[in-house]
C-alpha cells in the first residue's frame, strides 16, 4: 500500500544551518514538490535584504533570484542547493519515493515523502541513516482508497497521483515528462497541470489540518 511519512533533519544535515544561526526566526517553504530544477522557496523571518544577506553567506545554498514578495512579509527566492539536498533526492527516489512537501523552522526541516509500499519506505530509512541523515519519523500514514470519508484526495486525483508516481514523475530526475504523463492519462497539458496542484494544495492542506495532535515516533 502507498504510505506517506513525515520526518524531520536538522538544518546541518540538510542546509540553511548558518541561516538559521543568523536569524533566529527564519523559515521556508518550497513552493510545491521538489523537482529537478532549483527550487522556488517561500522565506520569512526578518526583512528581505537580512535573510538575502543571510542566504548568500551559507554555503549549502546559491541565491539565484528573489522574486516576489507578499503582503505578510514573504519573500520568493529561486534557490540552488547544495550536494546534500540532492543525495537525500537520489536515495528517496532510487526507492520509488517522493517528495511532497518540504518546509523548515527552529533549525530543522521538515519533509513529507511518499513511496508506493511500505518495503520502499524501509530501504530509503535504511540508506539515509548509512549516509547519516539523522532522521526523526514522526509521522506514517497508509495512503488507502480515496473513497473512505477521510481521505484528502477525490478518486480523479489520486488516480493521477499514483499514475505520476508509478511513471516517474516525481522521480529526480524525472522519467516521463508532464507532455508524456497527460498523454498517458488521455488529458490535456494544462488540466493534468492544474489537477496536479490541487492534489498537492489537499494533501498538504490534509497534512496541516491532522497536526494538532501529532504521533511521535522516535527512530
Amino acid at each position: 500500500m502507498t504510505t506517506v511519512v513525515e520526518l524531520e533533519i536538522p538544518a546541518d544535515r540538510l542546509g540553511f544551518a548558518q541561516t538559521f544561526d543568523r536569524l533566529g526566526s527564519f523559515e521556508f517553504q518550497i513552493a510545491g514538490m521538489i523537482g529537478d530544477a532549483p527550487p522556488l522557496v517561500w522565506v520569512s523571518g526578518a526583512s528581505r535584504n537580512a535573510i538575502r544577506s543571510a542566504l548568500e553567506a551559507d554555503p549549502t545554498v546559491e541565491v539565484l533570484a528573489c522574486l516576489t514578495e507578499t503582503g505578510d512579509e514573504r519573500w520568493l527566492f529561486r534557490l540552488e542547493f547544495a550536494a546534500s539536498v540532492k543525495l537525500f533526492e537520489q536515495l528517496v527516489s532510487a526507492n520509488d519515493g517522493a517528495i511532497l512537501d518540504a518546509s523548515g523552522r527552529s533549525g530543522r526541516w521538515t519533509l513529507e515523502l511518499l513511496f508506493h509500499d511500505h518495503a520502499a519506505l524501509s530501504e530509503a530509512h535504511t540508506l539515509l541513516r548509512q549516509y547519516d541523515f539523522t532522521t526523526e519519523v514522526t509521522r506514517v500514514t497508509p495512503f488507502g482508497d480515496p473513497s473512505e470519508g477521510h481521505k484528502a484526495l477525490t478518486s480523479t486525483q489520486y488516480e493521477t497521483i499514483v499514475a505520476a508516481h508509478e511513471l516517474g514523475y516525481f522521480d529526480v530526475p524525472r522519467r516521463v515528462t508532464l507532455e508524456e504523463l497527460a498523454a498517458e492519462l488521455d488529458i490535456s497539458h494544462q488540466a493534468l497541470s492544474e489537477r496536479l496542484r490541487r492534489s498537492h494544495a489537499a494533501l498538504v492542506s490534509a497534512e496541516l489540518a491532522g497536526r494538532t495532535s501529532p504521533t511521535r515516533i522516535e527512530t
